[in-house]
């Protein structure tokens, strides 16, 4: 037992070194700024609208109400393809985006890969949500590995810059397939942008991570060595229990 100890204490140790002094990895911090889409009107009293972006974009959100009911809206994006699923941005709900050429449809919902987008309004609102990125870190903090911090820092702007893409992003109402009108709807367009600020080396907390290792390795010697020795003396318990009954029925 006093070796097991020995043993876990010195693997949990050289966890916690090789994560905080001589980690390879490093920790990125980007901007995650929601900006509003000034769109254009293509057609006057038409919905019909356009918006270009060149920035390194995760989501985007287009809501549409008072359109009329039944009716659908479709998203281009002149430039890119984009995933998108009707779970997209809900809660308790299971869906994947990250490897569109899979095919995880019989187990779980998958995002379509595509330039056009399309859902239908019911009661004439609704909201089409997407992801144009799925390198780039949603909440604005990623991690890479890299050999030395210049290496980490040129791939962390590589990731960036090679997410920017000349975007424009075309929508439109539709009824019938014929374009409605725009009077009395209200539309809403939205994305993420994000650029890198910081990145550093990761490192653990020593002392939290010296406490989550002796919380570890009490609880192995709890189950290795109490709930055992817990047995054992139930099991005395019994024993010497029955040899006293036995003992008293002998006697009489």
């Amino acid at each position: 037992m006093v070796g097991t100890g020995l043993t876990l204490i010195i693997l949990l140790s050289y966890a916690v070194y090789s994560n905080t002094v001589d980690s390879e990895y490093y920790a990125y911090t980007t901007t995650n700024e929601h900006q509003i889409m000034e769109i254009t009107s293509e057609s006057e009293g038409y919905a019909q609208w356009y918006y270009t972006t060149n920035s390194a974009i995760t989501w985007v959100n287009f809501s549409v109400d008072g359109a009329p009911p039944g009716a659908t809206l479709t998203i281009e994006a002149e430039g890119s393809n984009w995933s998108h699923s009707p779970s997209l941005g809900l809660q308790n709900q299971s869906y994947i985006c990250n490897e569109p050429d899979s095919d995880y449809s019989k187990y779980l919902e998958t995002c379509e890969y595509s330039r056009i987008h399309s859902i239908e309004l019911e009661n004439g609102s609704g909201t089409l949500r997407g992801r144009v990125s799925l390198e780039l870190p949603i909440k604005g903090k990623g991690y890479l590995e890299s050999e030395n911090h210049e290496n980490a820092q040129n791939e962390a702007s590589e990731l960036i810059n090679s997410a920017k893409k000349t975007i424009t992003w075309k929508i439109k109402v539709e009824d019938d397939g014929e374009i409605v009108s725009s009077a009395g709807m209200l539309i809403e367009s939205e994305y993420s942008s994000h650029e890198l600020v910081n990145l550093e080396k990761f490192k653990l907390n020593p002392v939290q991570e010296t406490v989550y290792s002796f919380s570890a390795l009490v609880g192995c010697f709890f189950l290795v060595l109490v709930i055992p020795l817990l047995i054992f003396f139930s099991a005395r318990y019994r024993e010497n229990k029955n040899e006293g009954l036995r003992a008293t029925i002998e006697e009489e």
